[in-house]
């Protein structure tokens, strides 16, 4: 199955329809022509699970937060508070891209967003353009480890657990990797002599920040009813749309053009993901019925029952992972077949998604598919290779999170503990 997989992969096949087409023909080839019909019960199925519905929500979200110009004072208010910084710009690039993490969940939406007004801002500043497109690539990849990430949404549905602590989880490594980042655009702007934005201005803080105030709510409408018990994942996701659109009305700059662009972007990204959703259901049914996930999980565990080499182990197979697929199709792929492993040695579901998160986080900038920083590179107009050179010190940066969530679980789970256990 897996040969067939990365064969027509190779191909140039999608990959939704290439999982469709190797699981549907295991399926006839050990069960029979009869099982057939199940396929398209299967794909149903696998597609229309309810916490799902989050996923065109959020992705709806951030189309309407760039239509709607929160993305713009958003920029703005963060360029004023950290403009006056030497490299400030790349540092206002980071906190602009964690901020609209809090309310899009995706990575490519935030990079194209935001991208296209901060890549050629920092050009026009002296920056060189790989430097500039390498840290809008890196700090919009953030999306997927702070919530409401929609690889998180997707992984607790695969792992079935609960996708309210995998966010609360994903504060502290998410906000580890941005202030880090920070400190590296700041080593960058000291070694290379960057130039300092603007001069600070106490009334230009309180200027952008009353122009927009109202976008700040989002997250604390979004996450505030989240983590309060008040709405759940899926139903956040739509308070986000509504939210958004109320905001960008009362801006007064969310026309039906913009609208019906925003629709179109959102619709198209949810069809991809979703289809994909589907197909993989069809390998997971298949794996699940002929043992292959339970026989896997007790060959390593004849190995060793050591829990911290076979985290290790897992890294690396997720960062190699990372390197051929999407975050989404990877989680749908792998996840189900290395669940059985982890809760056999005993490791927290939680604390799993976060190390699988953390893993593809770092695939997206990755070549040679490496999702965010070839839309970065698109947007920028940069060289993939070239961006790759300087993106390889943010990849440290991410790759060391990786390791501190690994291994020092308290890191991460220590809001978990305190709120839910």
């Amino acid at each position: 199955m897996f040969l067939g997989l990365f064969a027509l992969v190779f191909l140039n096949v999608p990959i939704a329809v290439a999982l469709g087409v190797v699981s549907a023909v295991a399926m006839v080839t050990v069960q029979g022509p009869d099982m057939l019909p199940n396929v398209a019960l299967v794909m149903f199925d696998g597609a229309t699970k309810f916490p799902l519905i989050a996923i065109p929500l959020f992705i709806f979200a951030g189309a309407i937060m760039n239509a709607g110009g929160i993305s713009r004072r958003l920029i703005a208010f963060a360029s004023a508070l950290l403009g006056f910084v030497k490299g400030g710009l790349s540092m206002v690039t980071i906190g602009a891209s964690m901020f609209f993490a809090e309310i899009s969940g995706s990575a490519v939406a935030g990079v194209a967003a935001l991208g296209s007004i901060l890549i050629p801002a920092m050009k026009s500043k002296g920056y060189p353009l790989p430097f500039a497109t390498a840290v809008s690539s890196s700090a919009a990849t953030l999306a997927i480890v702070l919530p409401p990430s929609i690889p998180m949404i997707i992984y607790a549905v695969m792992a079935q657990t609960s996708i309210v602590q995998l966010f609360v989880a994903g504060f502290v490594p998410g906000l580890m990797g941005g202030f880090s980042m920070m400190a590296l655009c700041y080593w960058f702007a000291r070694k290379h002599n960057y130039p300092v934005e603007e001069k600070f201005q106490a009334a230009r803080v309180w200027a952008t920040f009353k122009d927009g105030w109202l976008a700040f709510t989002l997250p604390v409408i979004i996450l505030g009813g989240i983590f309060g018990g008040f709405v759940t994942a899926t139903e956040g996701a739509g308070l986000a749309v509504v939210a958004s659109l109320i905001i960008g009305v009362i801006y007064n700059e969310l026309d039906l053009p913009r609208l019906k662009k925003a629709l179109i972007d959102g619709g198209v990204q949810t069809a991809a993901v979703m289809v994909l959703v589907a197909a993989s259901a069809l390998v997971g049914v298949f794996l699940t019925e002929e043992q292959v996930p339970q026989e896997l999980a007790a060959k390593i565990g004849e190995l060793t029952q050591n829990k911290y080499l076979i985290l290790l182990l897992l890294n690396v197979f997720f960062l190699i992972v990372g390197l051929f697929l999407h975050s989404a199709a990877a989680i749908i792929l792998v996840v189900p077949i290395v669940m059985p492993l982890v809760n056999l040695m005993g490791i927290d579901p939680v604390h799993f998604g976060l190390i699988v998160t953390l893993n593809l986080a770092i695939g997206q900038q990755t070549p040679p598919v490496a999702s965010v920083l070839v839309t970065a590179c698109s947007v920028g107009g940069a060289d993939v290779w070239e961006v790759t050179k300087v993106n390889v010190y943010f990849i440290a940066v991410l790759t060391v999170v990786l390791l501190l969530v690994t291994y020092i679980p308290a890191l991460p789970m220590a809001p978990v503990e305190f709120f839910y256990r």
